[in-house]
């Protein structure tokens, strides 16, 4: 599993975008983690999946929320990450109002989480392998800090959590 001090591994995420521009086309665009995360401190949280309670109604609103005091902190950019595929995660980010605030990428495969040792086996309960909840803050592609919820849990990879961090 990844620690602190470990640099995120290579991978690809899938990020869905409505409008043209930056060099993406409308639709499922590949997000190479390396090269996205090179020199820029970067927010990332993990969840099991789009749509689900405690996801949509805690986790990505407190983000959002949150989004400009992280800014202020040194935060480039925040991204919420998924076993969820692009078009998945683009409606939901519609849903969260999330946009310009929250990059939605989703780990289709469960690549990313695989590479990264947090994953979550949800077979029992219908919904595959699946991605722990956490939350991580990685400074030019290196993690600074890692907060992994125990099963069933949302008490420490939360924003404000991540935002104390982010200032510390």
């Amino acid at each position: 599993m990844i620690k602190v001090g470990d640099n995120l591994p290579g991978a690809t995420l899938m990020e869905y975008s409505e409008v043209e521009g930056n060099g993406c086309s409308i639709g499922p665009n590949p997000v190479d983690v390396s090269k996205a995360v090179a020199g820029k401190t970067i927010a990332i949280f993990g969840l099991p999946g789009a749509y689900t309670p405690t996801c949509s109604a805690k986790h990505v609103p407190g983000y959002v929320e949150k989004y400009n005091e992280l800014k202020a902190a040194g935060v480039d950019e925040i991204w919420c990450v998924s076993v969820n595929d692009a078009f998945v995660m683009g409606a939901w980010a519609r849903d969260q109002k999330s946009n310009g605030k929250v990059r939605m990428l989703g780990d289709g495969s469960a690549d990313f989480a695989k590479a990264t040792g947090l994953t979550l086996d949800l077979t029992a309960r219908g919904m595959g392998l699946r991605s722990n909840r956490y939350s991580m803050l990685v400074k030019d592609g290196k993690v600074k800090t890692l907060n992994i919820e125990a099963p069933g849990k949302f008490e420490v990879s939360d924003a404000a959590t991540l935002l104390a961090q982010a200032k510390g």
